[in-house]
C-alpha cells in the first residue's frame, strides 16, 4: 500500500484495531483458563494472531487467536498427556495445515457438512459451560464434562460454606452485564464489547470491596510464560495418541478458521478471502505457538465481526490490535493481575451458551430432519464422550444420509402394449445395495418375457445391478425369456460395461 493510502486509512484502522484488542483481552485468557493454562499462553496466541498471522492471512479482516472452539481439545490434551506434549502437537499440527494450504487443499475443508460443525460447536460450548461454572465459583473444574454436571452441587455447596460465592457473584455480574449490553447498547457506544465491560466493573467491585478471590496470574516478563519446545519432546510423537490428537486439532482449527472467513466475506463488500493462503498462514502461526508452548489459534468469528463492524478495511487493524495486546502485556501487567478469574469464567460461560445456537439448529431444518438429528448427536457425543468421538460421529451420520440418498431406486415392471413384452422401469441410483429389491422384482417376470430395460432415467448403475441383469438372461433364455437393455442416457458412462453385457448374449440398443 502506497504511503499516501495508509495515511488516507490509518485512522480507521488504529480506532477499529483497539475495539478488537478490547474484544480479544479478556477472550485470550479466559480461553487460556478454560484449556487448564496459564492466562499468559493465551496472550502469546493473540499477539502470534495478531503480528505474524495479521501480516500473512489470506482473509485481511478475519483476526486470529485462540477460540473456545478448541479450549476442550487442549484440555484433554494437557490432562491425559502434560502441558510438554502441547508444543509437539501444535507444531505438527501447524505443519499439516501449512502443506494443505500449499497444495491448495483449503476448499476441500470447507466440504463438512453444517449440521456436524454447528454440533460440534453447540457440544464444545455445552463442556465449556460446565467446566465454567466450577471456575465461577473459584473452584477446579473436573476431568469431563458429566463429571463436572455431577460435581458442581458439592462445588456449589463448598462456595456457599466458604467464600467462593464471593467469586460467584462477580461471575454472574459480569454474565447480566454482557446480556444486558448486547440487549440494550447505546448505538452511540456499540463498539464498546460487553466482555470488557462485564471483566472492567466486576474487577473494580472486587478492589472496592475488597474480595478475597482468586485473580489472574500473569508473570512479571513474558519470557517467563513462553515454553520453549525441546527436540526431543518431538520422539513422542510416535505416540499414535499424540498423532491423533494432532490431526484432529488441525482438522477442526482449519474447519473454524475457514468456516468463519466465509462468514467475514459476507459481512464486506472488499478484498474475498483466500482460503489456501488463510490456510498456510494459520499454519504459520499454530507452529510458532507450538515453538512458544503457547494456545492453537484459529480465525475466530466474534473478534473478525468486531473487527468488520468498527469500520476496518485492511489487514493493518489486525496487526495493530496484536501490537496493543503486546504493548498492554509488557507496560500493564499489574492491571491483568487484578482480574477476578471468576469474572473471565463468566466471560466463557456466556459464550459457551452462544455457541449452542438453536436459531442455527432451528435453521436445519429446512433440509430436513437428518441435519437436525446430526447436530443433536454430534453434540451429545461430545458431551458424553469426547471431541474426537463427537466429530466422528457426525461424519458417520452425514456418509450414511449420502448412502441412503444414494440407494434410491424405484423398481416398477410395465406391461407393453406388444404381446410377450414388459419395461422394467428403474429410476434413481442402482447400486449393489438395491440388487435384493431387483432380484424380487425379477423374480415374477413371466416366462417368455422380452424385457426392456431403458437406463436413461438412472443417474446411475453400477456393476452389480448389471451383473444381476446378466444372471437373470442366463438364467431365463432356456425359458424363451429375452433381456433388451436400452442405453441411451448412459452410453458414454457404461460403454465398457455395457459392451460386456452384450458380450454376454444380452441385446443392447442405443
Amino acid at each position: 500500500m502506497r504511503a499516501a493510502q495508509l495515511k488516507s486509512v490509518l485512522p480507521r484502522e488504529l480506532l477499529a484495531s483497539v475495539v478488537v484488542f478490547l474484544v480479544a483481552l479478556p477472550l485470550c485468557m479466559g480461553i487460556a483458563i478454560a484449556s487448564g493454562l496459564p492466562p499468559a499462553k493465551g496472550l502469546i496466541t493473540g499477539i502470534i494472531g495478531g503480528l505474524v498471522v495479521g501480516w500473512l492471512a489470506g482473509s485481511p479482516l478475519q483476526v486470529s487467536g485462540p477460540a473456545a472452539g478448541l479450549a476442550v481439545l487442549v484440555f484433554e490434551l494437557v490432562r491425559l498427556h502434560g502441558v510438554a506434549m502441547l508444543g509437539p502437537v501444535l507444531l505438527l499440527a501447524g505443519l499439516l495445515q501449512w502443506l494443505a494450504g500449499r497444495l491448495r487443499l483449503g476448499c476441500w475443508f470447507r466440504v463438512t457438512a453444517p449440521a456436524v460443525v454447528y454440533g460440534m460447536l453447540a457440544g464444545i460450548g455445552v463442556l465449556i459451560v460446565l467446566s465454567q461454572v466450577h471456575v465461577l465459583v473459584d473452584a477446579a473444574p473436573q476431568a469431563s464434562g458429566l463429571d463436572n454436571l455431577a460435581g458442581f452441587p458439592a462445588a456449589l455447596s463448598r462456595a456457599l460454606d466458604g467464600l467462593g460465592w464471593q467469586a460467584g457473584l462477580l461471575g454472574l455480574a459480569t454474565i447480566a452485564v454482557m446480556w444486558g449490553w448486547d440487549k440494550w447498547r447505546p448505538r452511540a457506544l456499540r463498539f464498546v464489547p460487553g466482555a470488557l465491560l462485564g471483566v472492567g466493573l466486576a474487577t473494580l467491585a472486587s478492589l472496592l470491596l475488597a474480595l478475597p478471590v482468586n485473580r489472574v496470574e500473569v508473570p512479571a516478563s513474558m519470557a517467563e510464560a513462553i515454553d520453549w519446545l525441546r527436540p526431543g519432546d518431538l520422539l513422542h510423537l510416535a505416540d499414535p495418541a499424540l498423532l491423533v490428537a494432532a490431526v484432529a486439532l488441525a482438522f477442526i482449527a482449519s474447519a473454524e478458521t475457514l468456516l468463519s472467513a466465509a462468514a467475514v466475506d459476507r459481512m464486506h463488500n472488499g478484498q474475498r478471502s483466500d482460503f489456501d493462503r488463510e490456510l498456510s498462514a494459520q499454519g504459520t502461526g499454530n507452529m510458532l505457538c507450538g515453538l512458544l508452548g503457547a494456545l492453537p489459534m484459529t480465525g475466530v468469528i466474534v473478534r473478525s465481526s468486531a473487527n468488520v463492524q468498527a469500520g476496518a478495511r485492511t489487514r493493518y487493524s489486525t496487526i495493530f490490535h496484536g501490537l496493543w495486546l503486546l504493548g498492554f502485556v509488557l507496560l500493564l501487567s499489574s492491571v491483568l493481575q487484578r482480574i477476578p478469574v471468576a469474572s473471565l469464567a463468566g466471560v466463557l460461560v456466556y459464550t459457551g451458551f452462544k455457541l449452542v445456537d438453536l436459531k442455527a439448529f432451528r435453521g436445519l431444518g429446512r433440509y430436513g430432519r437428518m441435519p437436525m438429528f446430526t447436530y443433536a448427536v454430534t453434540a451429545l457425543a461430545i458431551v458424553f464422550s469426547d471431541l474426537l468421538t463427537g466429530v466422528l460421529v457426525g461424519f458417520a451420520l452425514t456418509l450414511l444420509k449420502l448412502a441412503f440418498q444414494a440407494a434410491r431406486l424405484k423398481i416398477s415392471l410395465v406391461d407393453l402394449p406388444q404381446a410377450g413384452q414388459m419395461e422394467l422401469r428403474l429410476v434413481g441410483t442402482a447400486t449393489f445395495l438395491k440388487v435384493p429389491a431387483l432380484s424380487q422384482v425379477l423374480a415374477t417376470v413371466p416366462a417368455g418375457t422380452t424385457l426392456h430395460v431403458p437406463l436413461s432415467h438412472l443417474g446411475y448403475i453400477d456393476h452389480a445391478c448389471l451383473e444381476l441383469l446378466e444372471e437373470w438372461e442366463r438364467a431365463s433364455a432356456a425359458k424363451g425369456s429375452r433381456l433388451v437393455i436400452e442405453s441411451r442416457g448412459l452410453k458414454r458412462r457404461l460403454e465398457g460395461r455395457l459392451s460386456g453385457v452384450g458380450g454376454m448374449g444380452v441385446a443392447v440398443r442405443e
